[in-house]
């Protein structure tokens, strides 16, 4: 077994590469690897809890995230700057998290076999 850090960087509903990503995530744990997801920047918006998506031609991300533990994708990180940057708490999100510094990452990224950013 492989192990995945996807890497996401844009914000939530930017457009079908987010739901393209997503799939590519799902796809990979469906095939029993080790999946593990980093959220850098406007990317934490995609575990904003209430997300509304009325008027808008996509699926609720939420959804999919909350999803993530029957694929047995436990292990969802976001950067500590972000949730300050944004004004969030680790309460304002759909999923609990751990919340690393840049140095972390740096470490974090080390560990896997493969780092894609999605």
């Amino acid at each position: 077994m492989k192990s995945f850090l996807f890497v996401l960087n844009s914000a939530a509903y930017s457009g079908s590469y987010t739901q393209e990503s997503l799939d590519v995530i799902l796809i990979a744990a469906a095939f029993e690897q080790e999946v593990s997801l980093l959220l850098l920047g406007d990317a934490i918006f995609h575990l904003k809890a209430a997300q509304n998506t009325q008027g808008k031609n996509c699926k609720n991300i939420g959804l999919i995230y909350r999803s993530l533990s029957l694929y047995d994708v436990e292990n969802i990180y976001i950067e500590q700057d972000a949730l300050v940057q944004q004004g969030l708490q680790q309460d304002d999100l759909l999923l609990p998290t751990k919340v690393l510094n840049k140095l972390d990452i740096s470490t974090l990224m080390k560990n896997f076999d493969f780092v894609l950013n999605a």
